[in-house]
C-alpha cells in the first residue's frame, strides 16, 4: 500500500471518529449541521470564501445559511433602527440564529470574515450539553481607531466573544433570544451575553477564533479558523495581514472550482 493510500485511509478513520464523537458528546447535532454566517453586502466575497473554506475541509454535511439583514427585515424578524456604531449589517441579527434554527439542536454562528483551516467537525465535537452557548473567551483590546473600510473600532467587555458562537438552541437561556429581544435589547446585553449565566457560557480553544493582528502565530501549523477582524485582503487597505496568502489562495478556488475538489 502506498503512503498516499495509507494517509487517505487514516484520514477517513479520523473523520469517522469525529462523527461518532459529535453524536456521543452533544445534544442532537442534526445532519446536515447548521452554520449561520453573518452577511454584509460590502463583503460578499468574504462570505463566499468563508463558505468555501468550511465546505472544503468538513467531514460532516453542512447547511450553511447567510444571515442577510434585508431578508430578515422582509420576513418581519428584524426591525432595529440603524446603529451608527454597528460595524456590520449583522451586528445584531446574528442573535437570531437560535430562532432560525427552530430552537432545536446545535447551530454555529460566525462572522463572514473567517477563513476555516480545520474540519468544523472537530469544533462541533466540543459541544457541551450543559452550556447555553460556547465561544472563545477573548480578552481583546484593539489599538487601532478604525477597521475594515473605515468603520469605527470600538472596545467593550467580552469583545469578539459573539463573532463565533456555538449555540445549544434548545437550552432555556438560549431560547430567550426571541426576535423581540434581539430587536429591543441593548448591544451590551446581547454581545456581552447577559442573556446567559456566566456558568452557562462554555469556553472554546482560541485557535477556533484566532484574531488576526492581535494574537501570536502558533509555533507550528496554523490556527483552526482565522478571523480577519480588523479587515481582510478583500479591502484595499488590508492586503498585508497575517495569513493573507491563505485567504487569497482560497479565493482563487472560487474561480477554479476543480481546485477546491482535487487539491
Amino acid at each position: 500500500m502506498t503512503a498516499q493510500r495509507r494517509s487517505a485511509k487514516a484520514g477517513a478513520r479520523r473523520a469517522a471518529a469525529l462523527r461518532v464523537s459529535v453524536m456521543m458528546n452533544a445534544e442532537p447535532i442534526g445532519s446536515p449541521f447548521r452554520v449561520f454566517v453573518g452577511y454584509d453586502s460590502r463583503e460578499d466575497v468574504a462570505f463566499r470564501v468563508c463558505e468555501l473554506s468550511l465546505r472544503h475541509r468538513s467531514s460532516i454535511a453542512l447547511d450553511i445559511r447567510p444571515i442577510v439583514q434585508t431578508e430578515m427585515r422582509s420576513r418581519g424578524l428584524y426591525w432595529r433602527s440603524k446603529d451608527p456604531l454597528a460595524s456590520t449589517e449583522f451586528t445584531y441579527s446574528r442573535f437570531l440564529t437560535p430562532y432560525l434554527a427552530g430552537y432545536q439542536g446545535w447551530a454555529l454562528f460566525c462572522d463572514c470574515d473567517f477563513l476555516w483551516l480545520s474540519d468544523i467537525a472537530e469544533l462541533v465535537a466540543k459541544a457541551d450539553r450543559d452550556a447555553a452557548v460556547m465561544c472563545v473567551h477573548h480578552d481583546h483590546h484593539p489599538t487601532e481607531a478604525t477597521k475594515m473600510d473605515g468603520a469605527v473600532q470600538t472596545t467593550y467587555p467580552r469583545k469578539n466573544w459573539s463573532s463565533l458562537m456555538l449555540f445549544n438552541c434548545g437550552h432555556p437561556m438560549t431560547r430567550s433570544l426571541t426576535p423581540e429581544v434581539v430587536n429591543t435589547q441593548t448591544g451590551a446585553y446581547l454581545h456581552r451575553m447577559q442573556w446567559a449565566a456566566d456558568s452557562q457560557i462554555g469556553a472554546l480553544p482560541s485557535s477556533w477564533n484566532w484574531l488576526e493582528g492581535s494574537m501570536a502565530r502558533p509555533e507550528s501549523g496554523t490556527p483552526d479558523a482565522i478571523h480577519y477582524t480588523r479587515g481582510g485582503p478583500w479591502f484595499d487597505d488590508w492586503q498585508d495581514v497575517d495569513y493573507g496568502e491563505l485567504w487569497r489562495a482560497e479565493q482563487a478556488k472560487l474561480q477554479n472550482p476543480m481546485t477546491a475538489v482535487h487539491d
